[in-house]
């Protein structure tokens, strides 16, 4: 037998799906089914403001499968620059402004929708808020293959440039 063979032969993998099924069913049971945006801090990260609704590392909510989040972007500022897989949803809730991706500028009001697209190589994108009064409000929203792809999902994902809301 082969290193391999022996290791995978140490385990009956039926079982151990089971299990992981009676955890996963256990980790649930006494999760929240609302997310209260009154218990959602704001966050201060590379690609800017945003609150966590689902994120792959929350494990208090009874499904895993978006990522969601909203992203504040103050007055005259921007988000960080993101080179990203696409396949995202993004739907400007507050504000104006406009989202550069892959070297072209989109125009945007609230009750947009932007679709970034999906593609092998990814899209470069950054968010530019145009009000010098308002803060823009962006909801995000994407399938969670983290777990199963890979945070890059089989692409790339990197922060080119921080916001300058970053401390």
């Amino acid at each position: 037998m082969s290193s391999r063979e022996e290791k995978l032969a140490a385990h009956n993998y039926f079982e151990e799906l089971m299990e992981l099924r009676d955890k996963q069913r256990e980790q649930k049971k006494n999760t929240d089914i609302i997310v209260r945006v009154k218990d959602l801090p704001l966050e201060n990260n590379r690609h800017g403001l945003m609150q966590w609704y689902l994120h792959p590392n929350m494990d208090d909510t009874p499904i895993n499968s978006e990522i969601i989040y909203v992203q504040h972007i103050p007055p005259g500022s921007k988000s960080g620059r993101q080179h990203h897989p696409g396949g995202k949803l993004l739907y400007f809730w507050k504000g104006k402004g406009h989202t550069v991706v892959d070297g072209e500028s989109y125009t945007w009001v609230a009750g947009d929708i932007l679709q970034l697209p999906l593609r092998r190589d990814g899209v470069v994108y950054q968010h530019f808020n145009d009000s010098d009064e308002d803060t823009a409000k962006i909801i995000a929203v994407e399938a969670n293959f983290t777990q199963t792809l890979g945070v890059d999902k089989g692409s790339v994902f990197e922060e080119i440039e921080n916001s300058p809301d970053f401390k």
